[in-house]
């Protein structure tokens, strides 16, 4: 027959397995959330590299439109500077609107819209956006599952423990979430 010093043992190890058990669950979700923020950020950066080319591309062909390409400039510029998630949210969506402010213009100088580098650069840049707009899904989809299980019981004991927190969601606003149209 068991004992109680040998039963309580044994729930101890049991406590102590499914603990580590959810512990070693929230450090593959916090990694992959970091994953996928750093897929967010390579498709940016690739974003962040056309934009001179493409700024440099309309500025051949549109000279008056210097205003605007300023502030496509400022707008990748604090894009680049943003630090938290929200920041970036923020930043990108000044870029998207600046990017589309450009394109716009773009449709009133039909050499520009027949030049091989800009046709180039628009094909790329739309690829970028896609791949942006995907990585921001499963980058949020992995925070949703985090910061589930963070406020989840048992799990929230050991996330509170071991100070694993929620993580910001990267949102865009409403008007931003189709990708840059850039078809001409």
């Amino acid at each position: 027959m068991l004992s109680l010093p040998l039963i309580l043992v044994g729930a101890a190890a049991l406590v102590l397995l499914y603990g580590i058990g959810l512990y070693n669950g929230f450090v593959r979700l916090a990694t992959h959330v970091d994953e996928a923020w750093s897929d967010i950020d390579v498709q940016l950066k690739r974003r962040y590299d056309l934009i001179p080319n493409l700024v440099n591309t309309v500025k051949g062909y549109a000279t008056h439109e210097r205003e605007l390409l300023e502030k496509v400039t400022e707008a990748r510029t604090r894009a680049m500077q943003a630090g938290s998630v929200a920041d970036h949210g923020q930043a990108e969506n000044m870029l998207s609107g600046a990017l589309k402010s450009l394109f716009a213009v773009a449709e009133n100088y039909p050499d520009l819209k027949a030049n091989t580098n800009f046709l180039e650069l628009q094909r790329e840049l739309s690829d970028t956006e896609n791949k942006i707009q995907a990585s921001r899904r499963f980058y949020n989809g992995t925070v949703m599952e985090l910061n589930t299980k963070v406020d989840m019981f048992p799990s929230n004991i050991v996330a509170k423990m071991f100070n694993f927190m929620k993580r910001e969601f990267f949102e865009i606003e409403e008007g931003e979430k189709e990708p840059v149209k850039v078809e001409f």
